[in-house]
């Protein structure tokens, strides 16, 4: 389970503003073993952090890279899991290391959206050159993947936009501190939107999570229904930001909690600019 706010703007007027402003939540059990965001080792092109749980070693659940393909997935919220299906994180890995841009890549994965259990992916190509370009799927909805238009949206474990009240009240707060933002050093900015990540308040009656969860989700539903999620043995383990500027420069920061410890993070950030 994750949650993901993002707002782009291709072309944006102000010489300070952002092409992209993402910031984001991985919710896993605090097991699950998984390293830390950083570099490839056999392609230092790609940024992400890795699963390393066996069997799923190698997917990821955010990632961009140096060419400008940026990748974000979340699980679709379902009482019941095939544990048959592929691995989810693949998904992203192998969007960012292919040569297919992000609608084609997408409507690859839409004719093999049934090998999985839910999920939402965006695929992205930031280009200055060619225009960025943002597209959206998930296999729980609409057979097509979708191009989005210049915007900010909001990504749950239900479709795209769908109006969960945490989703809602975490886009506002999104939103919020990316126009405090526009006054603000980028770490700043990135500070503030650690802080939105950080909410656990949670935002309760949902009748819409409490349906589509069931018996799943009931037992945890007032840890759940928050942005920030703190459960005993489950939670948010990584908050990540991204900006990418008008020039091309790429911030990537992560907080990472250490161990299975959830009061102990570590903060690390990554600065490239994009060869596209």
């Amino acid at each position: 389970m994750c949650i993901i706010f993002f707002k782009f703007d291709p072309r944006p007027v102000s010489k300070n503003a952002y092409r992209l402003i993402l910031a984001a939540n991985r919710d896993e059990f605090y097991h699950r073993p998984a390293r830390a965001a950083d570099f490839w080792g056999s392609n230092n092109e790609v940024l992400s952090g890795l699963d390393m749980e066996e069997g799923k070693e190698g997917g990821t659940w955010l990632g961009i890279s140096t060419r400008g393909k940026l990748a974000a997935l979340t699980n679709y919220l379902q009482p019941r899991l095939n544990r048959n299906a592929r691995g989810r994180g693949e998904l992203v890995a192998q969007f960012l290391t292919s040569d297919m841009d992000s609608l084609s890549y997408l409507k690859k994965v839409s004719a093999e959206g049934h090998l999985y259990n839910g999920f939402n992916l965006i695929a992205a190509d930031l280009s200055a050159e060619k225009g960025d370009v943002i597209c959206y799927y998930g296999n729980r909805g609409e057979r097509e993947p979708v191009v989005l238009a210049p915007g900010t949206y909001g990504l749950s474990n239900a479709l795209l936009e769908t109006p969960w009240r945490k989703l809602c009240f975490g886009k506002q707060l999104f939103l919020e501190a990316v126009e405090r933002g526009r006054e603000l050093p980028r770490d700043a900015l990135v500070a503030q939107l650690l802080a939105v990540l950080s909410n656990d308040e949670a935002q309760l009656p949902d009748p819409a999570i409490e349906a589509q969860g069931g018996e799943y989700v009931r037992p945890i539903l007032s840890k759940y229904a928050a942005v920030c999620v703190r459960c005993p043995d489950y939670g948010t383990r990584t908050s990540t930001v991204i900006l990418v500027d008008a020039d091309g420069h790429v911030t990537f920061t992560e907080r990472s909690m250490l161990g299975s410890d959830p009061t102990r993070w570590e903060t690390t950030t990554h600065e490239f600019r994009l060869q596209s």
